[in-house]
């Protein structure tokens, strides 16, 4: 383990990642059921996407862990699965296999990029304060996934409203808040992970938890290259080739360097072995196409082990680990509601808000972007929408105050190409 993950060097210990892997995919173990539930409307079978998810997470993971020694664990994005449901196929009568197409086309691209170093060098052109920002943007995106899940926060009258708090998940989401905020007040190891386990027992009582009927069952044969190859040259699967390109690429850039901020892993303002971050990213999502599962990426609930105290690959091994039980024992993972996982999401972000205090508050041309960033994440439901607005506004507002020379070149492309993203819809 030594040898491998340098654990010393990273101040971390066998436990420590134990811990931290088993709260990052308890944190993010709901996609094994709303990844497949969301393409079975797109008409692909359940139990075969729900194997594919599984494995594309285990395999993208490994990679993450052992080329890359990071604690950071990947799957099928959420947003993602839902364009290629209900935008790509649904509203665009594309078959499934079109879409999984996109996909694996979309993981081959990002392996060139990535071998000739164009992901990282986007990375490292994010100016510093935004890079603080996309950190506490995802802080409050997380968190508000985790209300929003859980039913505390709803779609209302309103925008989004109070949800139901004093009955059902929504009262189960802050019991288990209270019970988290109390173990960490306490400094109780794994008390994210802890507080996951002690909330979906005192669900059974309210009848939001429930036994399963099994307690295992084999996993369902996969897809296997399922493509729609004659398709590639045509316009409709350039246009959804990009939409899958944009969001992926700015997606994993925004959780590298926003979870790796919070841990304090940056080194000299840069993701450690981004190279090979990024190649597991690619190689997940290449993976996941061939096996009939829509794009894979880096998981912004690895921000929960990392809280715990991940710090290297050991992390992500012990959570591909799990996905790989799950594969087996999946009614005892999907037992537990959605609402005994929003505390630790809410806490994350909590953890992730310190950054903040490194921005700098008196100079606009770094605020306002900054600002920017944080806000559209919650807001727009997305990372790579808040990176767009922060990019966007940092290069306007420093061209109209004549001090465009303190924007790096790639940064300018950068922006012009967010332009016609806006632009283009």
């Amino acid at each position: 383990m030594e040898r491998t993950f340098k654990l010393k060097a990273h101040n971390t210990n066998v436990k420590t990642e134990a811990i931290a892997g088993f709260t990052t995919f308890m944190t993010m173990a709901y996609i094994l059921i709303v990844n497949p539930g969301t393409l079975a409307d797109a008409g692909m079978d359940f139990g075969k996407v729900f194997t594919a998810t599984a494995i594309s997470a285990i395999i993208g993971t490994l990679v993450m862990a052992f080329a890359a020694n990071l604690p950071f664990a990947l799957a099928p994005g959420m947003g993602l699965n839902a364009f290629f449901a209900y935008t790509v196929v649904i509203a665009g009568h594309k078959s499934f296999e079109f879409a999984l197409t996109a996909v694996f086309l979309e993981g081959i691209i990002f392996l060139i990029l990535t071998l000739f170093n164009v992901r990282e060098a986007i990375i490292n052109a994010l100016p510093a304060n935004i890079k603080r920002a996309i950190s506490v943007g995802i802080g409050l995106f997380i968190a508000f996934i985790g209300l929003a899940n859980s039913g505390v926060i709803i779609h209302g009258d309103t925008i989004v409203q109070l949800g139901t708090v004093t009955s059902g998940s929504g009262l189960l989401a802050l019991i288990g808040i209270v019970i988290a905020g109390v173990l960490l007040a306490l400094n109780v190891k794994g008390a994210l992970f802890i507080s996951i386990i002690l909330t979906t027992i005192i669900g059974f009582p309210m009848g939001i938890t429930h036994f399963p009927e099994a307690m295992w069952q084999l996993p369902s044969t996969p897809y296997f290259f399922n493509f729609a190859w004659g398709e590639i040259f045509s316009m409709d699967m350039l246009s959804v080739l990009f939409v899958f390109l944009f969001v992926d690429m700015f997606d994993t850039v925004g959780t590298l360097v926003g979870v790796t901020t919070k841990a304090g892993m940056l080194e000299d303002g840069k993701v450690p072995n981004v190279k090979q971050a990024l190649f597991a990213d690619a190689v997940g999502t290449t993976v996941g196409a061939i096996f009939g599962t829509s794009t894979v990426t880096t998981y912004v609930e690895s921000a929960s082990g990392v809280a715990e105290g991940g710090r290297t690959g050991l992390t992500a091994v012990v959570t591909a680990g799990l996905f790989g039980v799950a594969l087996l024992l999946s009614p005892l993972f999907i037992m537990i509601p959605s609402a005994a996982t929003t505390p630790a999401l809410v806490l994350v972000g909590v953890f992730m808000m310190s950054p903040i205090k490194e921005i700098d508050f008196d100079d606009y041309t770094e605020l306002i972007p900054a600002f920017l960033t944080i806000i559209m994440m919650p807001l727009a439901y997305s990372i790579s929408e808040g990176i767009v607005f922060g990019v966007l506004s940092y290069v306007i507002l420093k061209v109209f105050t004549n001090r465009g020379k303190e924007v790096p070149v790639l940064t300018y492309m950068i922006a012009v190409f967010f332009a016609i993203k806006l632009v283009m819809g």
